[in-house]
């Protein structure tokens, strides 16, 4: 029996590291990583950052103050602490996003009253050159809706045109994506203008590094898109890891693995491998996929080389594990 049993629990793990999703070597982070500063106890945004390979920076949810960190996606501590001057308190801040014009953008847009401010911030910081903790000078600025207040937990910047988008979380009328001005003003209010509905209750979300991608996450799944013309195309769902409360999510930089974070001390952030038509199209025409239209290779479904090498390695090891089974039943059974 204790033979059955052992080929069960090797079933158990070849088949769970056989399903896993296939994570490419995206930098520093890529494998997943743990935060480890005890300071982190709500994680509410992620962004990779693009003058520090391998380095992701997140911010705590409230309560905290005008704090962004640094976090390094080998170890998962923290490597710089940035304080930001030149603001008011924060409220609720929910989202972090690094832009193609150098700057760090934090959304201070949450709503803990339900959607009832009229009108939230978003803090705009040059990304450090170096990372050491540090007091920076950050602009504050001012956002309404052209829909009236909203409660919104995800605020990304586009990677190519530096233009800065928010969608709200879903309500009665449901969710919705918001696109700011072409250039944001430190002077006056920034009204942000609806340009799609969203059917999910939206956490975060992030843009691939070339821009062709956008992906909305919430508590238990997420949405890609295709990003054409300005505008959001669904290309179906992305497989979220099941974690306690899943509040951040950003592309590696090669724009290949997905990493989803959580709140909580000591909280995980875990990878999510893409292929296929998910991936960003830099990404499909490197493999030798896709002709930049948007569309996978029909030969293979759409899911791209690295799906199909996952169904390779399923494949072996069911077979593998079927044989461990047979050859453990027969040597119980002779021993009875």
């Amino acid at each position: 029996m204790r033979s059955l049993l052992c080929a069960a629990g090797a079933a158990g793990i070849l088949l769970f590291a056989a399903a896993g999703p296939a994570v490419a070597d995206g930098g520093g982070g890529a494998e997943g990583f743990t935060i480890e500063d005890p300071r982190i106890t709500e994680s509410s945004g992620l962004a990779a950052s693009r003058a520090h390979p391998g380095v992701y920076w997140t911010h705590n949810d409230s309560d905290d103050g005008p704090y962004v960190y640094a976090v390094d996606g080998r170890t998962g501590r923290t490597v710089a602490t940035v304080t930001l001057r030149g603001i008011g308190d924060p409220r609720d801040v929910e989202a972090v996003s690094v832009g193609p014009d150098g700057n760090v953008y934090v959304g201070d847009i949450g709503d803990n009253l339900g959607g009832t401010w009229n009108h939230v911030w978003i803090y705009r910081f040059p990304e450090p050159k170096r990372l050491r903790d540090q007091t920076v000078t950050a602009a504050q600025l001012t956002v309404k809706y052209d829909e009236g207040p909203r409660d919104a937990e995800a605020m990304m910047v586009h990677p190519k045109t530096g233009r800065v988008y928010i969608a709200s979380k879903k309500k009665s009328g449901g969710a919705a994506l918001y696109e700011g001005p072409e250039r944001l003003s430190a002077r006056g209010t920034n009204t942000f203008r609806r340009i799609a509905g969203i059917d999910q209750w939206v956490t975060d979300g992030a843009f691939s590094p070339d821009g062709t991608r956008l992906l909305l996450r919430g508590y238990f799944g997420a949405e890609m898109y295709r990003w054409e013309g300005g505008r959001p195309k669904d290309i179906g769902s992305v497989g979220v890891p099941l974690q306690m409360q899943g509040e951040s999510v950003t592309f590696t930089p090669d724009g290949r693995t997905l990493l989803f974070g959580s709140e909580g001390k000591g909280s995980q952030v875990q990878p999510v491998g893409l292929s296929g038509d998910q991936l960003q199209e830099s990404a499909k025409k490197a493999d030798g996929k896709g002709d930049g239209t948007g569309k996978g290779d029909p030969a293979d479904g759409g899911q791209g080389e690295a799906g199909k090498n996952r169904n390779v390695l399923l494949a072996a090891a069911t077979f593998g594990v079927a044989t461990v089974v047979v050859l453990a039943l027969r040597r119980m059974f002779r021993r009875r």
